[in-house]
């Protein structure tokens, strides 16, 4: 059985092994394949595994002997979903590896927006204590988050573990789902529409998927309803914000700031207004990167891939 990996530097730059998938079959490992490549590299494999190189049904096509198509991600819209169906093609994606790894970042943001911990190391070790009259200063507004109110918009596993963060910080929770379960066991938690979170929160999280109802989410209306002391965090997916709206809305202060992690392109054109604005921390879509998450994340692909060729494939979502 010949497996094909057409992308796997991300997931693995050197210091994973490609052990399991090898013990399951011929496995050829890509770091990067172009668009133009896919079709030649892939034309014998069974199982190909993508993670953000799309695969459309004109590839498909092209490719009578591909049975299983596995997304080194959680994320699967780099597939034609109705394709795969309709060619008879399995899908499957590796949920929840990297839970942990994404909230960590979140606040990881969240304290750099609060406390500014970068630039004041910078502001030291370019002399700025040493010259101070004071035993201490400080360059920003430093703003502490027990009893400011968390927002967070999409509550699955990810949203509900920032709000136990937040919760530990002595936040207060609102959240907002497609599905509403029962959270009796929070305190200081309680549901709301978007637009009364947006309105109530000193901070938005966005830990939803990017559907044709969430795609443009943030725009600048919503923007609008925030408060102009609020940030904003975005470690799931880019195209949930208006970009240019961000930017605007960071530049005329009409929000306090924001922690990115996602842009709607990727790697961002030099142009990316955000790149640009005002009080916004961007970091390169590193929230799912931690060696433990992407171990995980390549435990998940074999078993993935060992069900599949035991007839009962898991994880699917085609």
């Amino acid at each position: 059985m010949k497996i094909v990996v057409i992308e796997g530097y991300s997931l693995n730059p050197g210091d994973l092994s490609w052990a399991g998938l090898e013990a399951l079959g011929t496995l050829t490992m890509y770091d990067r394949t172009p668009q133009h490549l896919i079709v030649e590299r892939c034309k014998d494999a069974e199982i190909v595994f993508t993670n953000k190189e799309p695969l459309g049904r004109n590839i498909m096509e092209r490719l009578p002997k591909l049975k299983f198509i596995g997304v080194l991600a959680t994320g699967y819209n780099c597939v034609d979903i109705a394709a795969a169906r309709d060619l008879g093609i399995v899908v499957s994606n590796v949920p929840g590896y990297g839970t942990n790894s994404v909230v960590q970042l979140s606040f990881a943001l969240l304290l750099e927006l609060t406390l500014r911990v970068q630039d004041h190391s910078n502001a030291v070790r370019n002399g700025d204590w040493s010259r101070s009259p004071d035993f201490c200063f400080w360059n920003y507004p430093l703003i502490e988050l027990s009893g400011k109110t968390m927002g967070i918009i999409g509550f699955g596993d990810i949203g509900k573990k920032v709000g136990d963060v937040a919760s530990a910080f002595g936040m207060k929770v609102i959240g907002n789902s497609r599905t509403r379960t029962d959270q009796s066991h929070r305190s200081n938690f309680r549901w709301a529409s978007v637009e009364e979170l947006l309105e109530q929160s000193d901070v938005v999280s966005l830990h939803c998927p990017l559907t044709p109802d969430t795609t443009g989410l943030i725009k600048r209306d919503n923007l609008k309803r925030m408060k102009p002391s609020a940030f904003l965090l975005n470690t799931s997916r880019g195209p949930l914000i208006v970009e240019q709206d961000l930017a605007d809305a960071l530049n005329e202060g009409v929000i306090a700031g924001a922690g990115i992690d996602v842009l709607s392109k990727e790697p961002p054109p030099p142009d990316n207004p955000l790149l640009s604005a005002k009080n916004c921390i961007i970091t390169p879509h590193i929230a799912w990167a931690t060696r433990e998450a992407r171990i995980r994340l390549m435990d998940i692909v074999v078993s993935n891939t060992k069900a599949y060729i035991g007839g009962s494939p898991v994880n699917v979502v085609s």
